[in-house]
């Protein structure tokens, strides 16, 4: 082992004969996710039996040889470790499943640089990120919007990362949201087929467009209880675009309650909403159930709505 690097020696099976050099080593480790060694073997740093440097992953491989993979020590983040309170909902040496509380950005941007949930997780991880990309940073799949509640999971390393992301282009990933509606539907169930792009009026918004850049989003939405003049509902994405839920939900004439950007034509629990000082959309992400990209085994987690919706709940109970 070198300073800063450490060596990995791998050798190939001879039924890998003919195999590229990046699926044969995948295979050989399976720590390291197929697109990072891609990049190592570019980076120069895969050798062959003898001392030859190979840099191009589709290179065909002879089975049977040795390599040695030398591995870069992750980068630390350029994030600050912060050590904010986390409600931990499942968590093992490849994944974190987070109860995220209602307020909290989930990654740094412009206007939010530190504070957020990624902060959070660089201090709760500490010592146990082996690098997303040869980063040392939690490896964020999908997010949920600062003011929604709910869970989420972050992969600790390259190989739970590539295979969680799978899951979630592959639309399997249960994910299943409670909301607070305005007005009583009409029927006891429903599905919400509408693409979903950025407003061309208002670049922090979404909504319902035709264009050729617009993706496909389907919310499928079950009526649980019906409140005055308001509803529970269980939206079940099929897809997970950005706003998804409240975009649908809005175009069928029951905007979540508290929504300052989509729901402001339902203005009839606005005094209430005030009273009890909810001013986040009713939003939680309830169940979250998945197959762990290491052990595959079936992963289904619940987290029940938070006090302030619970609250909203109770003074709308008929």
């Amino acid at each position: 082992m070198s300073s800063g690097f450490s060596n990995i020696e791998a050798l190939v099976p001879p039924a890998s004969d003919g195999w590229r050099l990046d699926r044969a080593l995948a295979a050989a480790l399976p720590q390291l996710s197929r697109e990072r060694l891609k990049v190592l073997i570019s980076a120069g740093s895969v050798m062959a039996e003898g001392g030859v440097l190979i840099r191009d992953p589709a290179t065909k491989i002879k089975g049977g040889t040795h390599y040695t993979v030398s591995i870069p020590d992750p980068r630390p983040a350029h994030n600050e470790a912060q050590d904010i309170p986390l409600s931990i909902a499942y968590e093992d040496e490849h994944l974190i499943v987070v109860d995220k509380p209602a307020g909290l950005v989930v990654h740094p941007a412009c206007g939010n640089l530190d504070g957020t949930l990624v902060n959070a997780l660089l201090h709760h991880c500490a010592g146990q990120l082996s690098g997303i990309g040869g980063v040392a940073r939690p490896g964020i799949v999908h997010r949920i919007d600062k003011d929604t509640s709910g869970l989420l999971v972050v992969a600790k390393h390259d190989r739970a990362h590539e295979g969680l992301a799978v899951q979630f282009a592959r639309h399997t990933i249960d994910r299943r949201y409670k909301a607070i509606v305005g007005g009583v539907p009409l029927r006891l169930a429903g599905t919400v087929d509408a693409p979903l792009a950025r407003s061309p009026h208002d670049r922090k918004k979404m909504a319902i467009v035709t264009a050729q850049h617009a993706k496909r989003a389907v919310t499928h939405w079950r009526l649980e209880t019906k409140l005055k003049d308001a509803a529970l509902v269980e939206c079940r994405l099929e897809t997970g675009r950005t706003h998804q839920v409240r975009v649908h939900m809005a175009l069928i004439g029951h905007a979540l309650l508290g929504d300052p950007v989509y729901g402001r034509g339902h203005s009839g629990h606005s005094r209430l909403l005030k009273e009890l000082g909810f001013s986040r959309q009713a939003l939680h992400a309830a169940h979250l159930g998945f197959v762990h990209p290491i052990t595959s085994q079936t992963l289904e987690l619940e987290s029940t709505i938070p006090p302030d919706m619970h609250n909203l709940f109770s003074q709308l109970r008929v």
